[in-house]
C-alpha cells in the first residue's frame, strides 16, 4: 500500500484508522454516529475521478496549524447580549471519533480534525476563543441543552425532528461514497451502476437501507440483483476484500473514505457519491441551543469563513472539497421524522 505521507506516527495513524468499526455512521434516517464511522466518500465530489496520486499530507500535532478565519462584524452584530461578554465558546466534539472529521493528536489527548477546524473558522468569526468538550455522542444532546457547551459540531444531520429542540448552521453535505481499488473502471452515477455487482456496506446502516431499495428497484426493472450484500464491520477487512477483487465496491459514509483514498491514492478512488438523506437531502449543521438566538451569528461567521477562502482551505486539509456547501443556512431543510 502507499504509505500516507502523515507529518508524525504514520503508522500509528493508519492503523488506528483501520481498525475503525464500520457500523452505524448515517445511521437510520438520521446522522452519522462518529463511534462508528465507517469508510466512504469522493476526493472530488463526483463520481469517476482519481484522487492525486501525490497523496495527503496530515498532521498529527497537538499543535496544529490551522487554517484561520478572521472577525466578522455582521456575525458579531448578531450574537444575542449573553454571547458578546464570552470570551471563549465551548464546543462539544466527539469522544470516539475518527479521522478525518475528529482524532486524538499525537498526545492521545488532543482532538484535532476537520470539526474541530470548522470550530476555529467559527470562533475567528465571532472573535472568541475556542475549547473543546469532549462528549460521548449520547451525550452531546444533554450537554447543549444544559448549557455545558456552546455548540456541538460532530458530525451531526439536520433532522426535522432535532430542529425541534436545536437550532442548525449548516456547513457540509451529508455525503455517501463508493469506494473501489484504485485500477478499477467502475464508476456509480445511479442505481443501474451496481447491478450485478459484489456490494460491501455496513450492516444496520443508513447506506444498507439506500443499497437495499436500489436493488429492489433495479430487480423490478428487470436488472441483475447486487451479489450479497457483503457485510463488514472493519475498515481493513473492506481494504483487502476491496484488494482481493472478492468485493467489487463498498459504500459508505463519504468522509472517512475520501480520507483513506487520499492518503493511498495508489490504491483505492471513490467513484461516486450520493447523499445520505437520498431520496432526501441531508445536511450537516453546527448544533446550538433552541432560543439562544446565536444560530444566524454562526451562520454569518461560517459564510465569512467561505467568503474569504478560509472554508476551503480547511475541507481540502482534510481531503474533503467534495462535502463543500456554497452558502451556510440557519435551519435548512432536514431529514423528516421516521413513518410509524
Amino acid at each position: 500500500m502507499h504509505p500516507p505521507r502523515l507529518t508524525r506516527r504514520s503508522g500509528a495513524v493508519v492503523a488506528a484508522l483501520l481498525a475503525l468499526p464500520l457500523l452505524a455512521a448515517c445511521g437510520a434516517v438520521s446522522t452519522t454516529d462518529p463511534a462508528a464511522a465507517e469508510a466512504a466518500g469522493p476526493v472530488d465530489g463526483g463520481g469517476g475521478n482519481a484522487p492525486s496520486a501525490a497523496g495527503l499530507e496530515v498532521s498529527t500535532d497537538p499543535e496544529q496549524d490551522r487554517p484561520r478565519s478572521t472577525e466578522s462584524a455582521e456575525a458579531v452584530g448578531l450574537l444575542p447580549r449573553e454571547w458578546r461578554a464570552k470570551d471563549e465558546i465551548v464546543v462539544a466534539v466527539s469522544a470516539s471519533g475518527a479521522p478525518p472529521l475528529v482524532f486524538l493528536a499525537d498526545d492521545e489527548k488532543t482532538p484535532i480534525g476537520n470539526e474541530t477546524d470548522i470550530a476555529q473558522l467559527v470562533a475567528d468569526g465571532l472573535g472568541k476563543e475556542v475549547r473543546f468538550e469532549v462528549v460521548s455522542w449520547d451525550d452531546w444532546p444533554l450537554a447543549l441543552e444544559s448549557g455545558r457547551v456552546d455548540a456541538v459540531i460532530s458530525n451531526v444531520t439536520v433532522t426535522e425532528e432535532r430542529k425541534e429542540t436545536i437550532d442548525f448552521s449548516s456547513y457540509r453535505d451529508d455525503e455517501l461514497g463508493w469506494l473501489v481499488r484504485a485500477d478499477s473502471d467502475l464508476t456509480v452515477g445511479g442505481r443501474e451502476d451496481i447491478a450485478g455487482l459484489t456490494v460491501g456496506v455496513g450492516s444496520g446502516t443508513n447506506q444498507e437501507k439506500i443499497l437495499l431499495e436500489w436493488d429492489r428497484l433495479n430487480q423490478e426493472d428487470g436488472l441483475d440483483p447486487v451479489e450479497g450484500p457483503e457485510y463488514y464491520q472493519q475498515l481493513s477487512d473492506v481494504l483487502l476484500a476491496l484488494q482481493s477483487g472478492r468485493t467489487d465496491v463498498y459504500v459508505g459514509p463519504n468522509a472517512s473514505l475520501a480520507y483513506q483514498a487520499r492518503v493511498a491514492p495508489d490504491e483505492f478512488k471513490v467513484v461516486g457519491t450520493l447523499n445520505g438523506g437520498w431520496p432526501e437531502t441531508a445536511q450537516l449543521a453546527v448544533a446550538t441551543k433552541k432560543g439562544s438566538g446565536v444560530a444566524d451569528a454562526v451562520t454569518a461567521a461560517l459564510n465569512h469563513a467561505i467568503g474569504n477562502g478560509s472554508y476551503a482551505k480547511v475541507l481540502e486539509r482534510w481531503g474533503l472539497q467534495g462535502e463543500a456547501v456554497e452558502r451556510s443556512e440557519t435551519n435548512p431543510p432536514g431529514l423528516p421524522a421516521p413513518q410509524e
